[in-house]
């Protein structure tokens, strides 16, 4: 459906230690600066870019937004979260727990206060689910 999910960065060497820490948890590759320096990194067929702000001013976080980021298992939840807080990134909500519907989540805020999520799935399939988790 996306071609990619873009947050900005007021430090985007910061957001490149955070980013690469926890990409490499969940068995992905540590990100890379395009052409006009934007941090791009690629996960499991979905892109997500981190830029400086194009109009100048400060980057700040979106108020109710949260990227959703695909985890093979429940080790790979772990390993993120634990990649993320040992990398500048705060820890949010509930502890890392499984769902009722199975799911295992984990919640962070980046260095720039953005918020995410990693998610596994009992039968490792990301899509639509109904109902609230």
């Amino acid at each position: 459906m996306f071609t990619h999910v873009m947050v900005g960065s007021n430090d985007l060497e910061r957001a490149r230690r955070f980013y690469d820490a926890t990409f490499v948890a969940l068995g992905g590759n540590p990100g890379e600066f395009d052409a006009r320096g934007r941090l791009i990194y690629v996960h499991e067929g979905g892109r997500l870019m981190i830029t400086k702000p194009i109009d100048g001013k400060p980057a700040t976080a979106a108020n109710g937004g949260t990227i959703g980021i695909a985890a093979a298992g429940r080790d790979h939840v772990l390993a993120w979260h634990a990649a993320g807080t040992a990398h500048g990134g705060t820890a949010i909500e509930s502890p890392p727990a499984e769902r009722p519907n199975g799911a295992f989540v984990a919640y962070l805020r980046d260095p720039d206060g953005n918020k995410l999520s990693a998610r596994s799935h009992p039968t490792n399939e990301i899509g639509m689910r109904s109902g609230r988790d």
